[in-house]
């Protein structure tokens, strides 16, 4: 089975990692798309989260990084994957997750959605907590991969919320 993976991933946290790490074991093979949503305000740009990305899945056989703009269904086709994988860290991000993967199915009838709750001891954590808390100087070493933790660092040095 193909699957793809996709979110901002500004930063990436310990907990993309961790379903990255899951979603591995269940599929020959793993897309991480990494997705340009102009309606966000991101800390990083595009190219530098797909680097990052890349970097923290560089230990995974199976797993190769993409960046795409537009929407999944188009990313789905060009790829012929079989599925989706999301992750849910509260009952909430399931129930959204729940109603996206209709709303995909609806569009393409060959899409399967399949949703990892988190792991509890990464619950707490988002790559918007994530950001706030690296701007006013938290250590966020525990909430997101090694290779990411310098170039937090280097993106909210001096730079304001």
């Amino acid at each position: 089975m193909h699957a793809i993976y996709s979110g901002s991933f500004d930063p990436p946290t310990m907990g993309h990692l961790d379903v990255i790490r899951r979603a591995s074991r269940l599929c020959g093979r793993l897309t991480v798309a990494v997705l340009n949503n102009p309606d966000k305000k991101h800390l990083f740009t595009l190219d530098e989260r797909r680097g990052l990305m890349s970097q923290v899945c560089a230990d995974f056989e199976n797993v190769d990084v993409d960046a795409f703009s537009g929407l999944l269904i188009d990313l789905f086709d060009k790829t012929g994957a079989d599925a989706v994988i999301r992750g849910a860290r509260t009952v909430l991000d399931y129930e959204r997750e729940f109603i996206t993967s209709h709303a995909l199915k609806s569009v393409n009838g060959r899409i399967e959605t399949l949703i990892l709750p988190a792991n509890p001891a990464f619950l707490h954590i988002s790559s918007s907590m994530v950001k706030e808390a690296a701007f006013f100087g938290c250590d966020v070493s525990g909430m997101v991969p090694e290779a990411v933790l310098p170039e937090i660092s280097r993106k909210t040095k001096d730079a304001t919320l």
